[in-house]
């Protein structure tokens, strides 16, 4: 399965260099605030973390990008007795932006995570989840076209189930804020 989409995201960023007017390779990373919505919500806080990773920004047109992501997401909640759940993922979102003349972009689109652990409590939990997770990832960014340095904010809506308890129904919801730098950045 890892193979399948690591395979799949390079005929992606392949296929999008050979049609693109410039292709940019970047590396990012920063702050998470996750938790879990679903079936027992009145039992779930927040949790702050990390994401890190890489990302493709493709331009396909004058104002529009296809910007595929491979990112180490650490998520997961706090439930109200106190027990932390960390759910590590390695996400690939594939992200539609409608960039703006002066740096500012729009984002949306399809996002996969393949869980690579979890732990309730420094215990092993990973069998009680499924091991991929789709959602829909909305947000913005800004990038100062002179030096590649950027910021992104996003906000990521779990349409899985995750949990493996028939009886709970379990999704990944949070945001994400980062930083970003592409390299040889291209206006």
């Amino acid at each position: 399965m890892k193979l399948s989409l690591i395979t799949a995201l390079a005929l992606i960023m392949m296929v999008g260099s050979a049609m693109a007017q410039s292709v940019n390779i970047g590396i990012k990373g920063g702050l998470n605030v996750f938790t879990l919505s679903g079936t027992n919500d009145g039992g779930y806080n927040s949790r702050t973390s990390f994401h890190l990773g890489l990302l493709g920004h493709i331009h396909i047109a004058d104002h529009f990008a296809l910007q595929p992501e491979i990112i180490y997401s650490s998520q997961g909640t706090k439930y109200s007795n106190n027990l932390d759940l960390t759910l590590n993922y390695v996400n690939v979102p594939l992200l539609f932006q409608y960039m703006f003349d002066n740096g500012f972009r729009l984002h949306a689109g399809p996002q996969l995570g393949l869980l690579v652990n979890a732990k309730a409590d420094g215990q092993d939990v990973k069998d009680s989840f499924k091991g991929t997770d789709l959602g829909l990832t909305v947000g913005a960014s800004y990038v100062h076209p002179p030096s590649g340095f950027g910021v992104d904010a996003r906000y990521n809506h779990g349409l899985s189930n995750i949990n493996d308890n028939t009886n709970t129904d379990s999704y990944n919801r949070g945001f994400q804020v980062g930083v970003f730098y592409l390299f040889k950045h291209k206006s």
